[in-house]
């Protein structure tokens, strides 16, 4: 298993990053708030990781904090819940957002992400309420939190909210909804996602 990569930050495209680690290039997939910290292009950063074997594929996934890791592997635990999904919900929630969502049991704010219908919403309440305890509060970081634009804001954000599963006609409908002052990439899909979830 490979707990984690310290390395150069060499692409990044929503949901996929590359880290050039001693001159290998580690592609990963990575939530959201994992890009919403991200530096700039060549910058040193570390990240920690799971790896997930599948008969076709190994594919290495990506996490700012110990926390968001923490809460992927529980989600991995849920029946009908894969990486794919638990990705979409650590884009559309940050850990601590999902701890009150499963505190008060609301099934709404789960379906309103991509991927995630009532049942599999439901049984992510059933399996993890009882396990919220071990979910968050380690507050550990591990990139800097500056966000380095090598697009502009709109089109990165565009990339980031097709990639969790909005067609582009409703990005573009949600975008319009954010408003253009929204400045950085990380805020224009923090508005847009709540245009999403109203």
């Amino acid at each position: 298993m490979i707990g984690w990569l310290r390395g150069r930050l060499a692409a990044k495209t929503p949901p996929t990053l590359v880290m050039d680690v001693h001159g290998v290039g580690y592609e990963c997939e990575a939530p959201l708030s994992t890009f919403y910290g991200l530096p700039e292009l060549g910058a040193e950063i570390t990240l920690r990781t799971h790896l997930v074997v599948r008969e076709d594929a190994h594919v290495l996934y990506a996490f700012a904090s110990e926390d968001e890791r923490r809460l992927f592997r529980a989600l991995l635990k849920v029946s009908g819940v894969g990486p794919k999904s638990a990705l979409g919900v650590l884009s559309g929630l940050s850990v601590a957002d999902f701890l009150r969502v499963l505190a008060a049991e609301d099934t709404a704010a789960l379906v309103r992400i991509p991927g995630v219908g009532r049942k599999t919403a439901e049984r992510i309440l059933i399996d993890l309420r009882d396990k919220a305890g071990d979910l968050g509060g380690t507050g550990v970081a591990f990139v800097p939190m500056a966000l380095g634009a090598v697009a502009s804001p709109e089109q990165e954000a565009t990339v980031a909210l097709i990639a969790l599963g909005y067609r582009p006609q409703e990005v573009v409908k949600l975008l319009k909804a954010a408003g253009d002052d929204a400045g950085s990439t990380e805020e224009l899909i923090r508005r847009a996602l709540r245009a999403a979830a109203s």
